[in-house]
């Protein structure tokens, strides 16, 4: 059932408030609490003290890290999971997370120190290898793609694909900084990763939203993708490089994160129904706001000390993975 357009503004707009909060309350917490009205003085002037600096170097890159990497793995999930009709769809579950992570280990075993455009590129390519295995083994068999075929090709290729490049980062001596790397989290976010993260994720967002009508189409079945004039083939393939896009950018800066590609777009269709011109602008905002909130809680539930945020999410996702396999893949 649609949500009629006043009640969906209405969402939006009351989750772009809780978005604000959540960042404000993020770049405040933490080992070091910080006052608002500092957090004020960061952002809005140049006052220059031992808490806005901490503000605008450490803490507002590293949340604005978490906000457009959340924002991005959600609407990869969301692309895909319409793309397929796959209700466990995730970017982490169907290989691309585990191909970012070998381009990510053979680029740092062949060159050594690399430069952030250099890590995105190679994530690309890893996610897009990884991918496409998946969906090549998936469809091996005769009637195509199931969701649990998908899911076990997933599994299957993403732990083949982890072997490699766990191989490949001892044989060349780099297993620590690719597990650095890959093991998930957002410190140390620069102002020089975010001026190549966030152009990357808007504007792989935006064209998710403008291919949103083709994600709709293509949830319902390929017949009535085919019958409405739809050409298949080639929406798929944009799609596809979008959520390798997304996906892709997402290792490069924060590692390895499972579930939240699963999780959001089913919380979304939960608040404004099953069109995806309404469900991939509403799970960017959801994305932010969980990937901000397991952040947050990650620094501040065994201060000073830093609990790892892959765990915060998979505590979250693993229990939500369960039940939607339990109720057969509908949506909460």
């Amino acid at each position: 059932m649609r949500s009629r357009p006043l009640l969906f503004t209405a969402t939006v707009s009351g989750l772009l408030a809780l978005l604000s909060i959540t960042l404000i309350l993020s770049i405040i917490l933490g080992a070091r609490d910080v006052s608002l009205i500092n957090v004020y003085r960061a952002l809005l002037t140049n006052i220059v003290n031992d808490q806005t600096l901490v503000i605008r170097e450490i803490r507002l890159p590293r949340e604005l890290a978490a906000l457009f990497v959340g924002a991005a793995l959600a609407v990869a999930g969301a692309i895909m999971q319409g793309m397929t009709r796959n209700p466990l769809a995730d970017p982490g579950l169907l290989g691309l997370t585990a191909g970012a992570n070998l381009g990510l280990a053979l680029v740092m075993a062949f060159a050594g120190q690399l430069s952030f455009m250099i890590t995105i590129i190679a994530c690309f390519v890893g996610a897009a290898v990884g991918a496409g295995l998946v969906f090549g083994i998936g469809s091996m068999k005769k009637g195509g793609l199931s969701p649990v075929r998908l899911v076990l090709a997933g599994s299957a290729v993403s732990a083949f694909l982890y072997a490699i490049s766990e191989g490949v980062a001892i044989n060349f001596k780099v297993v620590k900084n690719v597990s650095m790397w890959t093991s998930g989290g957002f410190v140390g976010s620069s102002w020089n990763q975010l001026s190549l993260l966030i152009p990357i994720v808007v504007v792989g967002i935006t064209l998710a939203i403008l291919f949103s009508k083709q994600v709709t189409i293509l949830s319902l079945s390929e017949d009535v993708a085919s019958g409405l004039g739809l050409n298949t083939l080639l929406s798929k393939a944009i799609l596809f490089v979008l959520v390798t896009m997304l996906a892709g950018v997402s290792v490069a800066l924060a590692g390895n994160f499972v579930f939240v590609g699963l999780m959001i777009p089913h919380v979304a269709r939960r608040l404004v129904g099953t069109d995806y011109t309404r469900i991939i602008p509403v799970s960017a905002i959801l994305g932010a706001i969980f990937m901000l909130g397991a952040d947050t809680i990650a620094r501040v539930i065994n201060a000073p000390f830093e609990t790892s945020v892959v765990a915060i999410v998979a505590i979250l996702g693993i229990p939500f993975f369960l039940f939607i396999v339990n109720r057969g893949g509908r949506t909460v």
